[in-house]
C-alpha cells in the first residue's frame, strides 16, 4: 500500500502535506507530453506522490514508468512549487497542499504505455496546443513551461 493511503486511514480526508514529483516529458519535435488523469478526467503533467525512504528523483522515475511506461533518461531539475497556489481537492474529498518538484527530460521518448488504472489516455502536445482542462495543480506549471520551452533551446 502506498504511503499517502496508509497516512489516510489516520487523518481522512483532513488536509495533508504531500511531497511529489513531475515530469515534463519533452520529445524531438518539441511536444510535451500530457496524461488525462482517471481520477479526475483532467489533463497533467506525469507524475506523483514520493514513498517512503526514495529520493525525488527515484520517485519521478517511478511515477513515470508506472503511469506511462517511460524509462526516463536524464533529468534537468526546473523549480518545485508550493504554497497555497497548490492545495487541491481530490474528487474523492482528500485535501492536500501539494510540494511539487518538476524536472524535464527531453529526448527520443516516442513508445507509451498507459496505467489504466490512473490514466485514461496520454499524448504528446505542441507547446501551443496545450489541452485546454488541465488539472488545477498543473495550471501554473503548464503556463511557466511553455515559456521557458519556448524561450530556452534544451
Amino acid at each position: 500500500m502506498n504511503y499517502i493511503m496508509e497516512l489516510r486511514k489516520y487523518v481522512g480526508s483532513r488536509p495533508i502535506i504531500a511531497c511529489g514529483a513531475g515530469a515534463i516529458i519533452v520529445n524531438l519535435e518539441n511536444k510535451v507530453l500530457m496524461q488525462r488523469r482517471a481520477d479526475n478526467n483532467c489533463w497533467a503533467f506525469v507524475g506523483g506522490m514520493m514513498e517512503l525512504g526514495e529520493s525525488i528523483e527515484e520517485t519521478v522515475r517511478r511515477e513515470v514508468l508506472e503511469e506511462v511506461g517511460i524509462e526516463l533518461g536524464k533529468l534537468d531539475f526546473f523549480k518545485v512549487y508550493s504554497g497555497k497556489d497548490f492545495y487541491y481537492k481530490y474528487p474523492n474529498g482528500h485535501e492536500v497542499y501539494n510540494v511539487i518538484n518538476i524536472f524535464i527530460a527531453k529526448g527520443d521518448y516516442c513508445n507509451i504505455s498507459i496505467d489504466h488504472d490512473e490514466v485514461i489516455e496520454a499524448q504528446f502536445f505542441d507547446l501551443d496546443k496545450m489541452p485546454e482542462n488541465i488539472s488545477p495543480p498543473d495550471i501554473r506549471i503548464a503556463k511557466e513551461i511553455i515559456d521557458y520551452l519556448k524561450e530556452s533551446s534544451i
